[in-house]
């Protein structure tokens, strides 16, 4: 569900990425920043589940593989103090993600 009020804010929000150098500042907006990090969630459940479903991947090259698509999980959970609701956050084993 929708929040305008919160929408709103994202829409107008920037994020700024200043390291201490001061040498190289990045802006963006704060909506294209959460969706950026939500898709590649969303990209890597799609992989785990084309891993899963392959029959020319050998059960050795799924666990490889699966260690992979979980390190990269476990990578995005950094970002989780940015999400306040829990079942918005990035989780690293395969049983703690929801069924979408």
């Amino acid at each position: 569900m929708a929040i305008p009020a919160v929408e709103a804010v994202l829409q107008r929000e920037m994020l700024v990425m200043q390291p201490a150098d001061n040498e190289f500042t990045r802006r963006g907006g704060l909506e294209t920043f959460f969706h950026k990090i939500v898709m590649i969630r969303n990209n890597l459940r799609v992989l785990e589940q084309k891993v899963n479903a392959s029959d020319k991947l050998s059960e050795a090259d799924k666990f490889d593989l699966h260690q992979y698509i979980t390190r990269c999980y476990g990578s995005l959970t950094t970002f989780n103090i940015l999400f306040k609701n829990k079942d918005d956050q990035f989780r690293t084993g395969a049983v703690d993600r929801p069924n979408d």
